[in-house]
């Protein structure tokens, strides 16, 4: 005879970015996804976030950032500095911020920014190129640190409280209307243009696009903010497979995903749910997300009374609000 779930027993959170298409005009179909249907049977709508698309601090992030114990504005969680602890530096009392080296892709009528990860930089390449903009910043008493290829850090008092849009706001359109307003962020943009003007023709971007990749030709400045203590959180697993095709448009590779998310991991936390584990789901798009959950213990009566209670939310209708 199997136990019974402890009723104090700490739920595992499953957090799902990109769960609604971006573009709504060219939102492709979704595939069955039975898991989920039956999970949302079985897990009642908690809590809603509602907000919009032109928020600096995307849903998912939100919804991360409450779950560790981060206070700030939008735009101003401080997941750089959390970062940086984690890469293995010393934050100490600075005000820190992810600078990820980025691909500006320059159009006819405007910019577009590229995914840090498709540049495939490797440590090499990545140390050599922070290596060349390093004396940049630092001629500005900036603090510069390298953490992992895509992940470079800086450290400065007027990071303090400087808001920034997440690069998942900004992959795939023009860095220029998501720029910080903010008096601070005129050096920002300074050592912004310097920092391109100097990459134009330097050789490591040379060699690059010698092998037919994109040249390292920008950064942006992200997640800014003086350290905070991590609350002590239920284990969170963060089901990000939606996020690379969404951000890249590539809507086959999206429904893919769904269908192998479902079959896995929403799989294995329906058959927790069904064990009477406590199990929440986070479902987030770029407006909003919805927060899904039940309690652990209790007999089984308990368990189907709340179950029958809890209101039946419609699939399709539940991603769209998002």
């Amino acid at each position: 005879m199997s136990a019974t779930p402890r009723r104090d027993a700490p739920a595992h959170d499953f957090l799902l970015p990109f769960a609604r298409w971006p573009d709504d005009e060219r939102a492709p179909a979704l595939p069955p996804l039975p898991n989920l249907a039956r999970l949302l049977e079985r897990l009642p709508v908690q809590q809603r976030d509602e907000g919009d698309e032109y928020s600096l601090s995307p849903p998912h992030e939100r919804a991360l950032a409450r779950s560790l114990g981060f206070e700030g504005p939008d735009g101003g969680l401080p997941f750089a500095a959390h970062a940086a602890a984690a890469d293995g530096i010393d934050t100490g009392d600075l005000a820190w911020g992810l600078l990820s080296p980025v691909h500006w892709q320059v159009g006819r009528e405007h910019l577009t920014m590229g995914d840090p990860d498709a540049l495939g930089l490797d440590e090499a390449a990545s140390r050599a190129f922070l290596d060349a903009v390093r004396g940049l910043f630092e001629s500005e008493g900036w603090l510069v640190a390298w953490g992992a290829p895509t992940r470079w850090y800086v450290a400065h008092e007027s990071l303090t409280d400087l808001a920034c849009a997440s690069p998942d706001r900004v992959i795939g359109r023009n860095p220029d209307l998501w720029m910080p307003d903010h008096p601070a962020a005129r050096t920002l943009r300074r050592l912004q243009a310097e920092v391109q003007m100097l990459l134009y023709t330097h050789p490591l971007n040379d060699e690059r696009e010698a092998r037919g990749l994109d040249p390292v030709n920008s950064f942006w400045l992200s997640g800014c903010g003086l350290r905070q203590p991590v609350r002590e959180p239920a284990p969170i697993t963060m089901l990000d497979a939606l996020r690379t095709p969404a951000l890249r448009s590539d809507a086959p590779a999206w429904l893919d995903a769904w269908r192998a998310l479902d079959a896995g991991p929403l799989a294995e936390l329906l058959s927790r749910a069904q064990r009477g584990e406590a199990v929440t789901l986070t479902l987030c798009g770029e407006r909003s997300a919805v927060h899904l959950g039940a309690s652990a213990g209790g007999s089984w009566w308990q368990r189907l009374r709340a179950r029958l209670a809890a209101p039946r939310a419609d699939l399709g209708a539940l991603l769209a609000s998002l």
